[in-house]
């Protein structure tokens, strides 16, 4: 092909393309001329409700009973025959101290409450002789002397007897008991081990965990806050106080609480105070210084329930989300008294009958034109469509395409 050829092909392609540009330009979408229809979003229908009122507290678990156990008398350890870790019933021997010198001792006491006795009885019949012989032989200064006699071999009695139950407890105690039902810990003696009365280092501790308690801290603040929806009518309280367990993993405890002590005093430093439940134990599944999250039910409030998923935090922290009003969607701010499940406790900024924007919320704004459409949305989060109404007898209503189920929010 000549050079002229080339040129003449190359200003026909040129010419072409330009004249298609325009028709182009018109037909991109969101061009000139392009009309967008208003974005369709899954709606909801919010109505009021009594919700219960639970507040979440740290809690710190507290043994039911716990006793260190010390030795009351001085010896050698020769025995401890309970098993480390298992369940001793009150009055189990848990350790035994040679009890030889104690033996001995009270047998000597023994002895001498029998002498005190003999000697009480000497002068008993010496009294009631110098009695009968009394101004016959016997004057009235030697029965006198008899009688301080009597009085004074009881006084040697009763200070042998006292010897003797001594010399018998420190005997016993030769033979450590547990005095409660629980579980024994490791021994921190061996046998052989030589054990002082009342030493600081106690021999091992016995903790009985079923029941348990837990102790729980509120400020002071929110219990006044409490007290006061009570009295206008905001709160209803329940007949008891719910309480349950959950641990630091999620999971909950299945057994229920009972408070046992309210609090009667404040920190200081805090401004707390301390209430303490109780919990069953059986499975021992608690233990003395665990950590828990303690979930109360105080009563109901009359509110809304947002789900979660379709609301968001501004970047000072309101609540909001999305209404339908009008055919627009509508930013609104919320006002949450806390959770349940997966719902906000909404006690301002919507209003029974007010449609919640749950589904179609990507890069929706304020004011945006839309199209509602009835959903329904599960206690997990998921929408999906709400069930078409029931045709009349002989109507076979047409099947419109499913919908997948999506995560609210999206």
């Amino acid at each position: 092909m000549s050079m002229t050829h080339r040129r003449a092909a190359l200003l026909g392609c040129v010419l072409v393309l330009g004249a298609t540009f325009p028709v182009l330009a018109q037909r991109r979408p969101g061009g000139p001329g392009h009309a967008m229809g208003p974005t369709k979003v899954g709606v909801v229908t919010l109505a009021q409700s009594d919700v219960p009122y639970r507040v979440t507290l740290p809690g710190r678990a507290v043994a039911y009973e716990q006793v260190d156990i010390r030795p009351r008398v001085e010896g050698v350890i020769q025995a401890i025959p309970y098993q480390p870790g298992h369940r001793v019933q009150k009055g189990d021997v848990l350790f035994r101290i040679d009890g030889n010198d104690y033996k001995t001792q009270a047998a000597a006491a023994k002895a001498s409450v029998a002498q005190a006795q003999a000697s009480l009885a000497n002068a008993q019949a010496t009294l009631s002789r110098y009695k009968a012989l009394e101004n016959k032989g016997i004057t009235a200064e030697q029965v006198s002397t008899a009688q301080v006699a009597v009085v004074q071999a009881q006084a040697s009695l009763l200070s042998a007897q006292a010897s003797l139950q001594t010399a018998q407890l420190n005997l016993d105690r030769t033979v450590v008991r547990s005095p409660i039902t629980g579980i024994a810990g490791v021994s921190t003696m061996s046998e052989g081990a030589l054990v002082t009365a009342n030493q600081t280092t106690s021999l091992t501790t016995v903790t009985r965990l079923d029941p348990i308690y837990v102790d729980v801290e509120e400020s002071i603040r929110r219990i006044n806050e409490v007290r006061d929806d009570i009295a206008a009518g905001r709160l209803k309280a329940g007949d008891k106080l719910d309480a349950s367990l959950e641990f630091d993993d999620g999971q909950v405890f299945k057994g229920k609480g009972t408070l046992v002590s309210p609090g009667a005093t404040v920190s200081t430093s805090t401004g707390t105070t301390t209430f303490r439940f109780q919990f069953d134990n059986p499975d021992r599944r608690i233990l003395p210084g665990m950590f828990l999250r303690v979930k109360v039910t105080l009563g109901s409030v009359r509110a809304i329930l947002v789900p979660q998923g379709p609301t968001t935090r501004s970047s000072i922290g309101a609540l909001t989300a999305f209404i339908s009003k009008d055919g627009t969607a509508r930013k609104v701010t919320l006002t949450s008294s806390g959770t349940y499940h997966n719902a906000w406790i909404v006690t301002a900024g919507v209003k029974p009958g007010d449609k919640l924007i749950v589904d179609g919320l990507s890069r929706l704004r304020g004011g945006a034109k839309i199209a509602p459409v009835p959903v329904t949305i599960s206690p997990d989060g998921v929408v999906s469509d709400k069930p078409s109404p029931i045709a009349a007898p002989g109507k076979v209503p047409a099947k419109a395409p499913a919908k997948a189920p999506v995560a609210a929010g999206n």
